[in-house]
C-alpha cells in the first residue's frame, strides 16, 4: 500500500502538505486583505496598476532591445524597434499615468462589452442545454457592467481598475483559501 493510499498518508506527506498549505493560507489571506484595501483605496490601486504595467513595458522593451543584438537572425531591426516602442510606451505611461488609466479602462470596457455580447450569442446557440441560463445571466450582467463603466468614462477611470482589481483579489484569495483547506482535509483523511 502506498503512502498516498494509506489513511492519513505518511507523516512526511502530512508535514509537507501542512507546510505548503500554510504558505498558501497566508498568501490567500494577504490577497483578501489587499483586495479590501484596493476597494477602499481604488484610485491609489488604479494608478498602481498603471505604474506596474509601465514598468513591465519598460523592462520588456529593454530585454527585447538587448535580445535584438544578441541573436543572429535577420529580424534585428524589428525586434529592436518593438523594444524601443515598449520602452517609449512604458515611459509615457510612467510620466502620464492618468492617460494610461483612461486607456486601460477603455480596454476593460471593450472587453466587457465584447464578452457580454459573445455570451448572449452563445446562449442563443445553446439555449436548449440546461445550464445555458447562467450564460445568458453572465452575458447580460457583463454587458451592463461594461456599459455602466462606459457611461462614466473617462472620469470613472480613477476608481474602476482599482475596484475591479480589488474584487478579483478577494475572489482569488477566497478561492485559494477554500481549495487549500479542502486539500488539507483530504491529506489529513487520506482521501
Amino acid at each position: 500500500m502506498s503512502d498516498l493510499a494509506a489513511p492519513g498518508g505518511s507523516p512526511q506527506l502530512q508535514k509537507l502538505a501542512k507546510r505548503v498549505s500554510g504558505f498558501s493560507v497566508v498568501v490567500a489571506i494577504l490577497l483578501v486583505v489587499c483586495g479590501f484595501l484596493a476597494i477602499l483605496l481604488p484610485i491609489e490601486f488604479s494608478f498602481g496598476v498603471v505604474i506596474v504595467i509601465a514598468w513591465l513595458l519598460i523592462i520588456g522593451g529593454v530585454i527585447d532591445f538587448v535580445h535584438a543584438f544578441r541573436k543572429h537572425e535577420g529580424h534585428r531591426f524589428w525586434t529592436a524597434a518593438v523594444g524601443i516602442l515598449y520602452v517609449l510606451t512604458g515611459l509615457y505611461l510612467r510620466v502620464f499615468p492618468g492617460i494610461g488609466l483612461a486607456a486601460l479602462t477603455l480596454a476593460v470596457i471593450a472587453f466587457f462589452v465584447a464578452q457580454g455580447i459573445i455570451d448572449i450569442i452563445m446562449y442563443v446557440r445553446t439555449r436548449k442545454s440546461g445550464a445555458s441560463g447562467w450564460l445568458l445571466f453572465h452575458g447580460i450582467v457583463t454587458l451592463i457592467l461594461g456599459l455602466m463603466i462606459w457611461e462614466h468614462w473617462p472620469s470613472g477611470s480613477l476608481w474602476v481598475i482599482g475596484t475591479l482589481v480589488g474584487i478579483n483579489m478577494i475572489m482569488t484569495g477566497t478561492t485559494r483559501l477554500m481549495l487549500t483547506l479542502a486539500v488539507r482535509r483530504a491529506v489529513k483523511t487520506g482521501t
